[in-house]
């Protein structure tokens, strides 16, 4: 078994911690799906969160799923003049079977636009 990257992000539409939890939640649920993956395949879980987000941890929406013993971390983005605003991205480190080349990178809405080169 290998341990693998996959990436993923998500533009939220306003900063609303409910609003946060649905649509991480929708990001992280797409991510372990696309990828064949279930809770026990995840080994660490990275949040960042641009500086305009502060109604919650991107880490809480992952809890709610039942994901309570994978160690998880947020932090903010880089506040980089013209970066597309309210987004929560994630680097999830997982033990997977699948070829480098066969994980589903995950880029949900808007955020889609952030890697064209891999988002599916």
């Amino acid at each position: 078994m290998a341990v693998r990257a996959v990436r993923g992000a998500v533009q939220l539409e306003r900063d609303e911690a409910g609003h946060m939890d649905e649509q991480v939640g929708a990001l992280l649920t797409a991510v372990l799906e696309r990828n064949g993956l279930t809770a026990d395949d995840l080994i660490s879980i990275w949040f960042t969160a641009t500086p305009d987000l502060h109604s919650d941890f991107p880490a809480a929406a992952a809890r709610k799923l039942g994901i309570i013993d994978v160690p998880l971390i947020c932090a903010q983005e880089l506040d980089i003049e013209g970066a597309m605003p309210r987004v929560v991205r994630l680097l999830a480190h997982v033990e997977s079977d699948r070829p480098r080349a066969e994980i589903a990178h995950v880029y949900l809405g808007a955020a889609a636009a952030l890697r064209k080169d891999i988002a599916q």
